[in-house]
């Protein structure tokens, strides 16, 4: 059976390249070098040296000149590299023509990330995802993957070089690996569709906590359920929705879900591999917006999520934008920023718990908002439905009386029908 082979051998040491036309790019060039630089060291590998190139145009060969071309030759030589990765998204033949000019591996950030993905992924369904991502991406450079191939020479029809029958045999036998993981994401999509209607059927309400990769998702899930979820100070640590229980301060029950966190110039396959993992952001009643305070660049990660949920189909979602890490950022300057970029937020840290309590009431009061409530006068003989309506935490008063008990509430599910005789 046809596999994606891994790459040719270990690397080590990686040279960095990002390719900008404009001198105002340079900023947002390194900011993103340092990015792919914490990516790459994720899988092991060393970043020996960074380089921003500045070009007046592209070219498609390689797409820089020939002069640039030979002076990343030369240092990525005297550095002994043995990778270079580009934060541009590189064509197979530019992929092909680099390897060729400087006999070492070449790769973009696309590449890493599917990498980084593959690393990561625990359950069923995020494996199936990356497998998928990662097979339409090899599909176009099956050439570079397998080397015993022959170039194909040029000219006609008939004139084929000696690699080409099994280049095509091999592509027929990805495009049926790619349709065969296809079929294998839409049952284990069905299943989790079956398990979230099985949730639904229980009246809760459901959060989910979306952001940019390491803002804290994870931690702001552990600290509010008191879980144990996977969290570390990495990009990707978690790539699997999470969903627990947690009870709000006046009683109500929620159920909160994890997803996998958001990057810059994340690959639109991946986007579509992972939209069944996302898909808890869409049924949601309500996002958390989760964005790390500390960081300098807080508002084009905010942005980024954005336009990732507007993607998704999710920007019309009621969002509640809740900054963490607010032990380690500059607290006056950067509160006022992002306050004038989102007034209706908060400020928590998940590290100290600070605003945990204030968020969760929040919450409460944002979940409340879209409920009705119902007045009943239950007699004392039926005090189970009252007990029933304090398991579901959905009490806003209750008062009691010789006849009874009056409550004001807002039911959910079956009992909406039991109470149906006891309206005031």
């Amino acid at each position: 059976m046809f596999e994606v082979k891994e790459k040719p051998r270990k690397v080590e040491r990686a040279f960095l390249v990002s390719v900008i036309t404009r001198k105002e790019e340079e900023g947002s060039a390194a900011s993103l070098l340092g990015e792919l630089s914490e990516l790459v060291e994720n899988l092991s590998i060393s970043v020996v040296a960074q380089s921003i190139v500045r070009t007046r145009k592209t070219y498609p060969g390689h797409i820089l000149g020939k002069g640039k071309c030979q002076e990343i030759d030369e240092q990525v030589k005297a550095l002994r590299c043995d990778v270079i990765i580009f934060d541009n998204e590189i064509t197979p033949g530019q992929q092909r023509n680099w390897e060729e000019l400087t006999k070492v591996l070449v790769i973009d950030r696309h590449e890493v990330i599917l990498d980084v993905f593959a690393d990561r992924a625990q359950t069923k369904e995020a494996v199936l995802q990356v497998r998928l991502a990662r097979l339409e991406y090899s599909l176009p450079r099956l050439r570079r993957a397998w080397t015993h191939l022959d170039r194909q020479r040029g000219g006609g029809v008939t004139q084929r070089g000696d690699g080409e029958a099994q280049i095509e045999l091999d592509q027929r036998m990805l495009r049926d690996k790619i349709a065969s993981t296809k079929k294998e994401i839409i049952q284990v999509s069905g299943r989790r569709n079956t398990s979230r209607k099985k949730r639904q059927r229980i009246p809760l309400a459901t959060l989910a906590i979306v952001g940019y990769t390491n803002a804290g998702k994870s931690t702001l899930l552990n600290r509010i359920t008191g879980s144990s979820v996977l969290s570390v100070d990495k990009l990707f640590a978690t790539l699997d929705p999470t969903s627990r229980k947690v009870k709000l301060p006046g009683g109500r029950t929620i159920v909160l879900t994890d997803t996998v966190g958001f990057i810059r110039k994340l690959p639109h396959r991946l986007i579509d591999a992972f939209k069944a993992t996302l898909e808890e952001a869409l049924v949601a009643n309500l996002l958390l917006h989760v964005i790390d305070f500390s960081c300098s660049e807080f508002e084009e990660h905010l942005n980024t999520t954005n336009e990732v949920l507007e993607e998704l189909g999710a920007e019309d979602k009621e969002i509640l934008t809740v900054y963490n890490k607010i032990d380690q950022g500059d607290q006056v300057m950067t509160r006022l920023k992002a306050k004038a970029l989102t007034p209706d937020c908060i400020f928590v840290s998940c590290k100290t718990g600070e605003g945990i309590q204030e968020l969760l009431q929040i919450i409460e009061e944002r979940l409340n908002k879209s409920v009705v409530s119902t007045k009943y006068s239950i007699p004392h003989q039926r005090y189970d439905l009252v007990a029933k309506l304090r398991e579901q935490g959905c009490i806003s008063t209750e008062e009691v009386t010789d006849c009874g008990t009056n409550i004001e509430a807002t039911p959910r599910g079956k009992l909406v029908s039991l109470l149906e005789g006891f309206l005031t």
